[in-house]
């Protein structure tokens, strides 16, 4: 039996460029991380893989590691590099 879990995926930047929403719910297996997430879309959109090793991850408002597993109703947040004036 597998179980699927439901989250947000918020997009900026590059990610909300590539994909054309800002936001994006995602039914993955249980036990995804958030690293898994990432390398989904750049399987989907490879054009992302640039930002691969630059992108950071927040999980409801939180600074987390590429390694953290999604639970049920988690935001994901990707955050690729920002150049700011």
């Amino acid at each position: 039996m597998s179980d699927n879990i439901t989250v947000t995926l918020k997009l900026f930047a590059i990610y909300q460029e590539t994909l054309g929403t800002a936001e994006k719910v995602l039914t993955v297996p249980a036990g995804t991380t958030a690293g898994d997430v990432r390398d989904r879309l750049i399987t989907e959109h490879p054009s992302l893989s640039q930002w691969k090793d630059l992108t950071r991850f927040g999980i409801n408002l939180q600074f987390v590691e590429a390694n953290r597993s999604l639970q049920e109703g988690d935001e994901l947040v990707l955050i690729p590099p920002v150049s700011g004036g």
